[in-house]
């Protein structure tokens, strides 16, 4: 039994008239109270009551907390988002649910992290899925049925190593957990076309956000994408761009009068020039000497991903790639893959990605061999990013990076 309404086991309907009893303290002040709504949070919770119960509490606090029952008609996103977050609710699928389409490869993480807080971008993607909700009401009463949940397309054309951005990554996981939390079986199904060779790796570094029942509604989908598309949205009600008819009154195939395009947020933006973040390490590098990190990377496609900071002055940087590990070399015996240079993290914290095309030992080098007088203390954090084939992302390599210094005289 698929646990909704007209579909209930025995069991399932005791459950949900036990549910309903427990819960008649706050039932007034839900967004809605009738048995479609409440089965959501029951199947959420394999029809666990208890479990069921604490979670719908819980989210009436999160309403209440986040003022939910009004931040579509009283809060208004900051410009900087509306202009230059993606993504639009745009036609139905063939079933009369809303279709929400995100388009990644043009947003810039970090402009947006530069102009908006934290806080902003979770409260826009609230007032999203209260939008949504609000037209699944509004489906329902125009075709007599029950429609409670979207269809999602995401458009990962141009996934690149700046979406990797630590900060932009670590919100989208509470992002999603939100939605988990207090939008369950809000979701019917997620289609993701033009996915690169970095897919993996993204997924990889939010799917724990996901739970078993929403990975199971996220297909990714190959060449043929816009075949599968029109299986389940009327091409009258799929933009041109992605095969179908759809398109503004001006004929844009894009159809942006209702999905945002965007690009780079302009610097006269930004509210602060860096995004404070936490680091896992510390060391200092001496006067006239470096300090060498390795990373062995077993498998290509794997991203190195770092962030540092200086305490007083700047730091040298570069990424080296070499044979073996543990076997100490100068900068000028290795392969050279970020090219060295000075940089004033001691003003605005640094980060950078590489995603590694092949396997070998990736030494990570800070260079303070220029300064006579000063050494130089670094906090930094270093990650190495798996594919979703692999195993789960791990901080420092998985195994155990190997720190080396060297002297000013072997460079």
């Amino acid at each position: 039994m698929s646990g909704r309404v007209g579909d209930l086991s025995p069991k399932q309907a005791e459950a949900l008239e036990q549910f309903r009893e427990r819960i008649q303290d706050i039932l007034p002040q839900l967004p809605a109270q009738h048995d479609h709504f409440l089965l959501r949070w029951l199947r959420a919770r394999n029809f666990n009551i208890q479990k069921s119960e604490a979670m719908l509490r819980k989210h009436l606090e999160f309403r209440k907390h986040m003022k939910v029952d009004t931040i579509v008609t009283d809060w208004r996103p900051p410009e900087v988002i509306e202009k230059y977050l993606s993504g639009g609710m745009c036609g139905y699928d063939r079933e009369g649910s809303p279709i929400w389409y995100d388009v990644i490869g043009p947003v810039d993480p970090k402009g947006l992290f530069l102009s908006a807080s934290k806080q902003d971008f979770i409260k826009s993607k609230i007032r999203d899925c209260e939008v949504l909700q609000k037209e699944c009401n509004l489906q329902s009463e125009r075709l007599g049925t029950n429609v409670e949940s979207i269809t999602m397309v995401y458009d990962v054309e141009g996934l690149g190593l700046k979406h990797l951005w630590k900060p932009a990554i670590e919100t989208y996981g509470e992002i999603l957990q939100m939605f988990e939390d207090n939008y369950p079986e809000g979701l019917k199904r997620l289609f993701v076309i033009k996915a690169p060779k970095l897919f993996p790796v993204a997924y990889n570094l939010v799917k724990h956000f996901l739970s078993e029942n929403t990975r199971q509604k996220i297909h990714i989908l190959g060449a043929n994408w816009q075949e599968v598309l029109l299986k389940y949205i009327d091409a009258e009600e799929l933009p041109a761009i992605y095969g179908g008819k759809l398109t503004d009154p001006d004929g844009d195939p894009r159809c942006r009068t209702r999905i945002n395009h965007v690009g780079p947020v302009p610097p006269s933006y930004y509210v602060r020039d860096h995004v404070k973040v936490d680091y896992e390490q510390c060391m200092s590098v001496s006067r006239g000497s470096s300090q060498q990190l390795e990373y062995d990377i077993l498998f290509p496609g794997c991203v190195l991903r770092w962030q540092f900071a200086t305490e007083s002055a700047d730091i040298g940087f570069g990424v080296f790639l070499k044979a073996r590990k543990g076997e100490w070399k100068k900068a000028a015996q290795m392969q050279e893959v970020v090219p060295s240079q000075r940089y004033n993290a001691h003003l605005v914290p640094e980060d950078g990605s590489l995603t590694c095309e092949r396997p070998g030992v990736y030494v990570l080098r800070f260079d303070n061999t220029y300064s006579i007088f000063q050494a130089k203390r670094i906090s930094f954090s270093v990650e190495v990013l798996l594919p979703d084939h692999l195993k789960s992302p791990q901080t420092n390599g998985g195994s155990k990076n190997h720190v080396q210094a060297e002297g000013s005289s072997q460079s």
